[in-house]
């Protein structure tokens, strides 16, 4: 780069700036030079020295004068999500769904039922009697956690989940209608389900407070409540009934070990929960912040320790 120390020829040059170099300060010349009253010897001359200060090679980006701005604001996200993948929206169930359970899959490593499985080194020809199979309960269920939700004797069955449900695959909308049988083997009771759920999420600590659904639990805390909760069972908005074995109102009567109830939930009017246990009307609830759309739109089975057996699901979409 060239640089002057003193005016050139009388002429008057703009766009300049001062440098350091070498000690002392001169001017150097910037790419554009806008003159004034330059005489014509001064004129070629700068004109000489301007050739000296482009370098050989190919332009860089800023030689190309007003570079092209990135959009901003709506046009930004307008390019943004013309440019990002867009993910289908879930499919909603539009017809009923039901599930017997008079099927299954068998879990990986292990038989399917009515296989021949040699039994502490005998083969099943030699007499012994074949290992019992497990089935899984299939494409239909999402398992939050391996190894405890299982089909037995047609139906579906869990123990031991800490509040690690099963899902069901499908959609749920905002208004439905949802039966089933359950029935559990202790005389604790405690049986649960969860409706509008995001259909994947379980317990990630020993009490189930941050739940993504509203819950029902029939026979809960040692068979003392039957409890309508909203996110936290343990919260203080739960709806619930206290127990007592002495009392002629069927809702307040305990959970019986072995004794099959029918349960319904169902919403009509996208925010009131409405529950009924053997027909009798536990709650109607009017949820101010109903659970609905996305992240809420699941059914699931749910356990704590007891051994719990749910059959004959029928999920119906309500307009």
């Amino acid at each position: 780069m060239f640089s002057f120390t003193r005016k050139m020829g009388g002429a008057h040059l703009s766009g300049m700036r001062f440098a350091p170099q070498r000690g002392r300060y001169s001017r150097m010349l910037d790419p554009v030079i806008v003159m004034r009253k330059v005489r014509p010897r001064a004129s070629a001359l700068v004109a000489v020295l301007l050739s000296g200060c482009v370098p050989a090679g190919n332009a860089v980006p800023q030689d190309a004068g007003t570079r092209a701005q990135p959009p901003t604001g709506a046009a930004a996200s307008q390019a943004i999500a013309q440019a990002a993948p867009v993910a289908p929206p879930a499919e909603v169930m539009r017809v009923p769904f039901e599930d017997d359970f008079e099927h299954g899959s068998a879990a990986p490593g292990r038989a399917a039922a009515g296989a021949d499985i040699p039994h502490d080194g005998a083969s099943a020809e030699g007499g012994e009697r074949a290992a019992p199979s497990v089935l899984e309960p299939g494409p239909d269920w999402i398992a939050t956690a391996p190894g405890i939700w299982h089909i037995e004797g047609g139906r579906l069955c869990g123990e031991h989940a800490r509040n690690h449900g099963l899902w069901l695959n499908r959609v749920l909308p905002v208004n439905a209608r949802i039966d089933f049988d359950a029935v559990s083997q202790s005389p604790e009771g405690d049986i649960k389900a969860e409706y509008w759920g995001d259909g994947r999420s379980s317990a990630t600590a020993l009490s189930y407070t941050n739940a993504t659904s509203y819950l029902t639990i029939f026979g809960g805390w040692h068979n003392k409540f039957h409890v309508l909760a909203r996110i936290n069972e343990h919260g203080n908005d739960r709806q619930e009934i206290t127990v007592d074995p002495n009392s002629d109102d069927p809702r307040e009567k305990a959970a019986v070990a072995g004794q099959s109830y029918h349960f319904r939930v169902e919403r009509t009017d996208g925010k009131t929960i409405k529950w009924w246990v053997n027909g009798n009307e536990m709650f109607s609830w009017t949820d101010p912040a109903p659970l609905a759309g996305a992240g809420h739109d699941h059914f699931g089975f749910n356990d704590w320790d007891v051994k719990l057996c749910f059959d004959n699901l029928k999920v119906v979409p309500l307009p």
